[in-house]
Order: structure tokens, then C-alpha cells, then sequence
């Protein structure tokens, strides 16, 4: 039986996050950040001291992670820290605690818990292929490297030339290494998603698309 959750999976910057947020709104379902998760892990490592590769460390970090998603705000310990966990580094830090899986299984059932009776948005990288297998619709989100890299940059106020666009455009081509490489749940588009590039369309437009798609079912 389907499960009634949209799952809006995809790389780094592609867009996934804002598009399964303006869904939900739509169709006024919850909505799940589970990238959010691992960033917030990394983090909560970092200020814990803990290092990015010590597994066993990070699933029993990730098992009581103090986190709260509260009014738009992500709250870590109580304390807001939506910038803090949006910085390139923490994004690395995320892919590398990702990639460990004691670290996803702590997260499993902690992001299938978001799932009420009301239904479900989930963006990340594995939401149709191990979070929910059964979601009615199943969604994989990408675009070109370079123009996820160039939105990154407008993002964050910067040229779409020189050094700071080049270390934004090589940190996304890492991670997007990363995140199809490693050996649980790899990144990769399932076979009975849609696949919807966004290179050249705008947000409403790839809501839209998503939307269209959710009534069709």
C-alpha cells in the first residue's frame, strides 16, 4: 500500500529543499528536511568533539540528537542554527557522516516518525529508496552542476566567476562524488521516480511540475 508521502530526492543545491517546502505549503502536509538531520549530526559532532569518521560516537550522537523543528526554525540544544548548519563545511561534514551506517540507522526511524496521517513531503537523498519505499510519488530532482554551483553563489551574494565560484562549483562536484559513491543507500534516482532537471526552470514551475504529477496518481 502507498504511503502518502511525496519524496523529492536529489544532489547538493539542487533545489529540493525549497520545492518540497513550497509543496507541503500547497498541499498542506508536513514537511521533512532530512538532510537537515545529517547536518545537524555533523555539527552537534563538531561541538561535541567528535570526530566525522568515528561511527559509534556519531550513532549514539545522532540517537538523542536535541533537535527541534519549530516555526520555520531548526533548533539544535535550543539554539537556532539554520546558518550554522548551511556553511560548505558542515554540507562535507554531513556527507561524511552519511555515509556510516550505524549513523542512518539511528536516523531511520527518527525521520519515518514525521510521517502523520495529514501526509508528507521528505527531501533528501534516500527518501524513495530506503526512508519511504512506499511514498504514492517519487520524485528525483537534479540540475547541472554549474548551475546548482551558480545558485549557491547567488545564495550567498557572490560573483559567478573567480575563486569563490570555483571553490562553490568544485565543493558541489565533491560531494555529488561522494554522495553517488558510498557504499549505503547511494544517491541515485529510482526506477519508478520521476526525474525532473530544473536546470532552466524556476521554483514555481518545478512545483507545479511536482504537483501536476501528485494529481495524476
Amino acid at each position: 500500500m502507498n504511503q502518502k508521502v511525496i519524496a523529492i530526492d536529489g544532489p547538493s543545491a539542487s533545489g529540493k529543499g525549497t520545492v518540497a517546502a513550497r509543496v507541503a505549503s500547497a498541499l498542506g502536509w508536513a514537511y521533512l528536511d532530512s538532510g537537515a538531520l545529517y547536518r545537524l549530526t555533523a555539527l552537534y559532532a563538531r561541538q561535541q568533539g567528535v570526530a566525522w569518521d568515528d561511527e559509534a560516537a556519531l550513532a549514539q550522537l545522532a540517537a538523542a540528537l536535541p533537535v527541534a523543528f519549530t516555526d520555520g526554525a531548526v533548533l539544535l540544544d535550543g539554539q537556532a542554527v539554520d546558518e550554522a548548519i548551511r556553511g560548505e563545511d558542515i554540507g562535507m561534514g554531513a556527507s561524511a557522516v552519511a555515509a556510516l551506517p550505524q549513523v542512518r540507522s539511528a536516523l531511520l526511524q527518527r525521520q519515518r516518525d514525521f510521517l502523520t496521517a495529514q501526509g508528507l513531503v521528505a527531501d533528501g537523498r534516500d527518501m524513495a529508496s530506503v526512508v519511504f519505499p512506499q511514498a504514492a510519488l517519487k520524485v528525483f530532482l537534479t540540475a547541472s552542476a554549474e548551475v546548482r554551483a551558480q545558485r549557491r553563489a547567488r545564495q550567498l551574494g557572490l560573483a559567478l566567476d573567480g575563486a569563490a565560484f570555483a571553490q562553490i562549483l568544485a565543493d558541489i562536484e565533491k560531494r555529488d562524488a561522494a554522495d553517488r559513491s558510498r557504499t549505503v543507500a547511494p544517491l541515485a534516482p529510482q526506477a519508478d521516480a520521476h526525474i525532473l532537471d530544473t536546470s532552466a526552470l524556476d521554483i514555481d514551475a518545478s512545483v507545479k511540475k511536482v504537483l501536476d504529477w501528485y494529481r495524476q496518481i
